[in-house]
């Protein structure tokens, strides 16, 4: 097959828009060849479960699945009762980007509360997480979380661990969405473990895709009673990979030695050097602080027209768009944008 790309090209819009560390494809040749147990019956999904627990504790157990969507909507169907709500934020992937897809896959209420950095506080919470007991109420059973943010701010193990205690006390389960779960361990120099496991986080979406994998997530459970069902849910959701040697094996070239930490580091530092570079410009102002892979800017829709056309970046709110890094942003196209973006403020 001929390449129908530019393989040069780098674009600010998403994570996602990267493609494969030549890492996970290798990994992928190398679990080729032969026969393995389907249905996660193989080597690599075995590793993959050695992987996890070295990362998160010894309990944890991983269910790859295909994507990050279904790895939260399993989650959290898995973790509450049919007639159960989950407390988020307003800007949470869950709400704002999977289509509806945990009340329409997982039957489970949403129950959002507005933040000006993404991030849910106890204080927060507590303005959905009640009416336990009343049958005219979906009753609140899981709080959800997202690290990285969806705008890019981080939660200190602290702030974790007190979401943790208050969902505990209520009775209630506490799930971290770690699309970008990486970037925030690069950005707080910390073990995984160190703000899920050890400060009460009982599931985890395990990203992959946004660093470098082709496809696949996994759902970390790390409360052993957490996700009754998970297993029957999984299959159910038509998330069991039949060939799940290839989803365990991109997973495992990951995590298993340090190409996930110096994915992210790499990415981190060119969003630092991109907001860096953004903030100097006068008519452009960064809007969130700046501490995983990704740079909010608020600008004028006649500079953002014009960067649009060579660039491609997500409008995120009115005047303000989101511009984000991956693990094969280059200095040289962070400076491009800064300089054309200093260019565009010069002519309006």
């Amino acid at each position: 097959m001929n390449r129908l790309h530019d393989a040069d090209r780098r674009d600010f819009a998403s994570d996602n828009y990267a493609g494969a560390h030549p890492e996970v494809l290798a990994a992928l040749a190398a679990a080729n060849g032969g026969h393995q147990t389907s249905y996660g019956g193989d080597a690599y999904t075995a590793r993959l479960q050695e992987v996890a627990a070295d990362h998160f504790g010894p309990d944890a157990r991983a269910w790859p699945v295909f994507n990050g969507t279904a790895a939260n909507v399993l989650a959290l169907q898995a973790a509450s009762p049919r007639w159960g709500a989950v407390v988020c934020s307003a800007s949470a992937h869950i709400h704002t980007d999977e289509n509806g897809a945990p009340e329409r896959v997982a039957g489970l209420k949403l129950l959002t509360v507005p933040t000006p950095d993404g991030k849910l506080t106890p204080e927060l919470v507590a303005r959905e997480a009640w009416g336990f007991g009343d049958e005219h109420r979906a009753q609140p059973a899981v709080v959800s979380i997202t690290q990285a943010t969806e705008v890019g701010t981080l939660y200190a193990p602290d702030e974790i661990a007190a979401l943790a205690d208050q969902a505990h006390g209520l009775g209630m389960r506490l799930h971290v969405d770690g699309a970008r779960i990486a970037n925030a361990a690069a950005a707080l120099d910390l073990p995984l473990r160190a703000f899920t496991t050890d400060v009460g986080v009982d599931l985890v979406s395990w990203g992959g895709t946004k660093n470098g994998l082709v496809f696949g997530e996994a759902v970390v459970v790390l409360t052993p009673d957490a996700a009754p069902g998970l297993e029957y849910l999984r299959k159910a959701s038509m998330q069991l990979a039949s060939k799940m040697r290839f989803v365990s094996a991109q997973l495992v070239a990951l995590y298993e030695g340090d190409l996930w930490l110096r994915s992210a580091r790499h990415a981190n530092a060119m969003a630092a050097r991109l907001a860096a570079g953004l903030a100097a410009i006068d008519g452009v102002r960064v809007t969130q602080e700046v501490a995983a892979n990704g740079v909010f800017v608020a600008m004028s829709s006649d500079m953002a027209r014009v960067l649009r056309e060579r660039w491609r970046f997500y409008d995120w709110t009115p005047g303000e768009v989101r511009l984000m890094c991956a693990f094969d942003t280059s200095p040289d196209d962070v400076d491009a944008l800064v300089d054309a973006v200093a260019r565009a403020a010069a002519s309006h």
